[in-house]
């Protein structure tokens, strides 16, 4: 890449960065050819040399050196919140808000909840169908109700009887029962198909399922399978649908006609082996990335998806969860793409950062333009985009 800069007719620098271990995974030494040195207020120099560089065929970006992850002195500007497990008297939840399928801003979440303050949830689809990104890429239980499926082995904040936090990993078990006694995998919940996949939509899911060819089962609140019809309807309230694709829409026309239809799910706590009671008071939202466990900075990037020089290096704008030795709750959001004002956070110095705040355990959220901290349902940090965005879910602190 050097060489086809200076061929160019332009003056390389190459630099060696490396990817910091994580947990899971070790460090890895990576290259960046770099050119040119301007301040931000010459901003628009840089951009005519990228501009140049691409006119020859170089791939080329204008990058901001305080988000490179280099050693740096910020600044940074973030929110903290802590609940004092002793005095506070409120519960935690988490929310998907009107529905599953459709992404919302953490404020109109947090007037829906009626709640004192929170912040936006872990990552949500954004790969799949508009109608559809409002789902959440790992698991998500509300009330009890498993909205969507975990991704076996990623970290996790579980919340049990109100206001017992914890963090974990976990995978979910769905299986769907017919009343002749067949069973079979049930892959996803609320999200599209795949093919030969059985995937179960709930009344919350709030869209309607894929019109893909596959064949899906109406079942009511009985679990009696009141129809068999053409995949691509509502999913009515009092009701679920399974949807069906290949193989698993012809186990649906042998199996789910006239009869009872059971779906048994189960959230398992792979660190106990043991099942999460699925209670009106159980909630559960997937992380991003485990970053503090016992108190020790243990970053898990291999097993949540993110070991890259992007996710674990560069400095984005950020949103913490932790819970402390006493069972308090840390939340907190440090802005990023910024200069001059915040520079963001690297995994390593948001993890650091976790455990300085007394973390026990701590995980990483959706970041980025997702970043927000509400209060009085009003953010109170700067997200990145310049205004909210929508997303798939955030946690919530109500009275």
């Amino acid at each position: 890449m050097a060489e086809a800069v200076e061929a160019a007719g332009f003056t390389p620098s190459i630099l060696k960065i490396v990817q910091p271990a994580a947990a899971d995974a070790p460090a890895v030494e990576r290259y960046m050819v770099r050119i040119g040195l301007w301040s931000f207020g010459q901003r628009a120099k840089a951009d005519k040399t990228v501009k140049e560089l691409k006119e020859q065929g170089i791939r080329a970006k204008t990058d901001y050196l305080g988000d490179d992850g280099a050693e740096t002195t910020g600044p940074w500007d973030m929110r903290v919140l802590m609940v004092d497990p002793r005095r506070f008297r409120g519960s935690y939840r988490t929310s998907v808000g009107k529905s599953v399928a459709k992404r919302e801003t953490t404020s109109s979440m947090s007037k829906l909840n009626g709640a004192i303050a929170g912040v936006n949830g872990g990552f949500f689809n954004i790969h799949t169908a508009k109608a559809l990104q409002g789902d959440p890429v790992g698991v998500s239980v509300v009330g009890g109700r498993l909205l969507s499926e975990a991704v076996p082995g990623r970290s996790a904040l579980v919340i049990t009887e109100g206001r017992r936090a914890r963090i974990t990993e976990l995978e979910t078990v769905v299986t769907a029962v017919s009343s002749d006694g067949t069973k079979t995998q049930v892959k996803g919940i609320n999200r599209a198909a795949g093919p030969e996949e059985l995937v179960l939509y709930t009344e919350e899911f709030g869209g309607k399922t894929a019109a893909d060819g596959g064949i899906e089962a109406v079942i009511d609140s009985q679990g009696m399978v009141v129809k068999l019809r053409q995949a691509g309807g509502i999913v009515a309230r009092g009701t679920s649908v399974l949807h069906g694709t290949g193989l698993m829409a012809v186990w649906l026309q042998e199996h789910a006609v006239g009869t009872g239809m059971k779906v048994d799910t189960k959230v398992i706590d792979m660190r106990t082996r043991r099942a999460v009671p699925l209670t009106p008071t159980t909630y559960a939202m997937g992380g991003g990335v485990g970053l503090v466990r016992n108190g020790r900075v243990r970053i898990t990037a291999a097993a949540d998806g993110h070991a890259s020089v992007n996710m674990m290096l560069r400095r984005h704008p950020r949103t913490m969860v932790g819970v402390s030795k006493s069972g308090g709750l840390i939340l907190a959001t440090v802005d990023g793409r910024n200069p001059g004002v915040s520079v963001g956070a690297s995994m390593v110095e948001e993890a650091h950062l976790m455990r300085w705040l007394g973390a026990k355990q701590a995980i990483n959220l959706d970041g980025g333009g997702s970043s927000v901290m509400v209060v009085g349902h009003k953010a109170v940090n700067r997200p990145s985009d310049g205004a909210e965005r929508t997303v798939g879910d955030g946690l919530f602190i109500t009275p």
